[in-house]
């Protein structure tokens, strides 16, 4: 007999209840389970007692904001924090940068539509799902990567890394001495056709300070002008 697979929970954490409602309708038509939180506080404690697969975090709530709540949801030291879509301002690219520096996998931004969202929680969701087939470990500068776990480690030491931050990662010891674009970057690892360059950047940076031995003179990741980002482990 199959055993079917666990239907995935979201959680959506929005102070406006009408979108609140637009957004859960849209995710349980889709497949989902869907608990609802409407300030910081609560989003914290419903994601503790529901242990969501994901998150739908507005930024601006009540009580404190949805930062916050995202870094006290990367903060799980059991290694049981959600992935996060963080919802912000249209526009607002200072916002939007500095919800993916504390943590957040992906963004969408207001007003959106409540289909490219869902959408978005379905890709966010996939790349989460482990392999049937456990793949090799991938090493290279000093770096031991497990696929099947979604694990890293570095040093002998673990690496705590988020949902993006271990799919980017995976994909640059994928390709040693390859250079990438940050356009062919955002399609190969976010899936995305167009979008903001910046969310590139951002990750690698945060990456960088995880794995580089001094992140401001980077040996591993490092930068071709004019095009993009290389791994480049032999250089480490």
């Amino acid at each position: 007999m199959t055993v079917p697979a666990r239907t995935a929970r979201i959680l959506v954490v929005d102070d406006d209840p009408t979108v609140a409602e637009v957004v859960t309708g849209y995710l349980l038509r889709a497949g989902f389970q869907v608990d609802r939180a409407a300030d910081g506080p609560g989003a914290v404690e419903a994601a503790a007692a529901g242990r969501p697969d994901l998150v739908v975090l507005d930024l601006m709530l009540p009580g404190f904001d949805g930062l916050e709540v995202c870094r006290r949801l990367r903060a799980a030291p059991d290694g049981t924090a959600p992935a996060i879509i963080m919802l912000t301002a249209k526009g607002d690219e200072a916002d939007r940068v500095l919800g993916l520096e504390v943590g957040a996998d992906d963004y969408v931004a207001k007003p959106f539509s409540p289909r490219e969202l869902t959408l978005r929680v379905q890709s966010v969701l996939r790349r989460a799902v482990p392999r049937t087939t456990p793949p090799a470990l991938l090493e290279a500068g000093g770096l031991v990567l497990d696929p099947q776990g979604r694990r890293c480690f570095r040093a002998g030491t673990e690496l705590q890394l988020t949902l993006r931050e271990f799919d980017l990662l995976e994909f640059l010891l994928r390709h040693p001495g390859t250079a990438f674009s940050r356009e062919e970057l955002m399609r190969q690892v976010w899936g995305w056709e167009f979008g903001d360059r910046s969310t590139v950047t951002v990750h690698i940076r945060r990456l960088r300070e995880k794995i580089e031995d001094d992140p401001g003179a980077p040996a591993l990741i490092t930068t071709v002008w004019s095009v993009g980002y290389r791994f480049d482990p032999t250089e480490s």
